[in-house]
């Protein structure tokens, strides 16, 4: 029974879909491995992004994220926050002047530098946007979609830093 079922599964087009992966270099997301092991962060407590920010970092378990600027000179490694902007435009108005649909974006400009001043990563502007439609009669189903969209935004900014900062190869 056994062997019956090994010959139908080698028969199967699965071991060659199996092998083609392994040979084409395919291979699952691992955790980032970073240049530093300390980094100071500038982002305010309140920051939502700051916040995913540091637990994404955190959670590799290879970083300690500094955010006391007292204990600035412990960091390897020092995140320059340039900006970090919501913004909501209209885009569309109905007939009777009434907004139809908003645009959102999230912008976040940073850069990474040593303590000594060396520039490990420019000046980088990391910008999203999303458009949604408002509904009078919804106001409060579009407040959650919009915040909902603003969230998703932010960790598509968090992973973008963290593949940046994994990136470094050497300070």
């Amino acid at each position: 029974m056994q062997r019956r079922a090994f010959l139908a599964f080698m028969a199967s087009p699965a071991p060659l879909a199996l092998t083609s992966l392994s040979g084409c270099g395919f291979a699952l997301r691992k955790a980032p491995n970073f240049a530093f092991t300390t980094l100071y962060s500038g982002l305010a407590e309140s920051s939502p992004l700051g916040v995913a920010l540091r637990r994404s970092l955190e959670a590799t378990g290879k970083v300690r994220v500094i955010s006391d600027a007292a204990r600035m000179s412990e960091a390897q490694v020092v995140l320059d926050v340039l900006q970090d902007q919501r913004e909501k435009v209209v885009l569309s108005l109905n007939s009777s002047g009434q907004v139809r649909e908003f645009q959102l974006r999230l912008r976040f400009v940073f850069r990474l530098r040593t303590l000594a001043g060396k520039e490990l990563i420019p000046s980088t502007e990391l910008a999203l946007q999303r458009d949604i439609s408002f509904n009078e009669s919804a106001v409060l189903a579009k407040e959650a979609e919009e915040s909902l969209l603003y969230r998703d935004m932010q960790n598509d900014i968090v992973q973008q830093i963290m593949r940046r900062l994994a990136a470094v190869s050497e300070l």
